[in-house]
């Protein structure tokens, strides 16, 4: 809109916008706002009308804030922590307070270790884990992937080289291990043979 010399239109007044606008400045009448009670002190105010509610039964130890007295009424126990990764999580809430980094590195920390552990306990199974069909490798030829990989206008390209050493690495990594294992267990059974003739 290009300057001109004529004045401006006035602003429209806050009962002009209400009659004009159903609805408009409800939040102005602070009998009608619902931080209100919020903004004035009066010591008898009170919103919680329940006396403090019946506590869950811990019946094993949770882990919780240093910053907090006690667990609250209700918590989850689809979950407990177990393994290595409980020990770590028990140590992070034990030791730092929920706003330093190292209490929420350590968790991170610990989630990685439970996914280790999940993968390795799958082992131990009737049904261990399939690295080949839970990671989708099998899509990236039966569903179009690789040219949707290759397509100029996708984001992540970037990291598409890190994505095989990512997924496929610790697999890699379990079957070198378990190969080395097994080859220095036959290799010692062999020297016990040739020792005992």
């Amino acid at each position: 809109m290009a300057y001109t010399a004529d004045k401006p239109k006035r602003a429209e007044s806050s009962d002009e916008l209400r009659a004009r606008i159903p609805g408009w400045g409800v939040d102005l009448d602070p009998k009608d706002r619902p931080s209100v009670p919020q903004e004035r002190f009066d010591p008898t105010l009170n919103g919680a009308h329940w006396e403090f509610p019946e506590r869950q039964p811990e019946k094993s130890p949770r882990e919780r804030s240093i910053e907090h007295k006690f667990l609250t009424p209700v918590f989850g126990t689809s979950c407990p922590p177990k393994g290595l990764s409980g020990v770590i999580r028990r140590y992070s809430y034990r030791t730092y307070s929920e706003g330093r980094a190292a209490h929420w590195l350590l968790l991170l920390a610990a989630d990685r270790v439970d996914a280790v552990e999940s993968t390795v306990g799958s082992f131990l199974t009737r049904h261990p884990d399939n690295p080949i069909s839970e990671t989708g490798v099998l899509s990236e030829f039966t569903h179009n992937g690789i040219a949707s990989r290759l397509h100029a206008r996708r984001v992540d390209r970037v990291h598409h080289l890190l994505d095989p050493i990512i997924v496929a690495a610790p697999w890699a990594l379990a079957a070198g291990a378990a190969y080395l294992a097994l080859r220095s267990v036959t290799g010692r059974r062999q020297d016990r043979v040739g020792s005992s003739r």
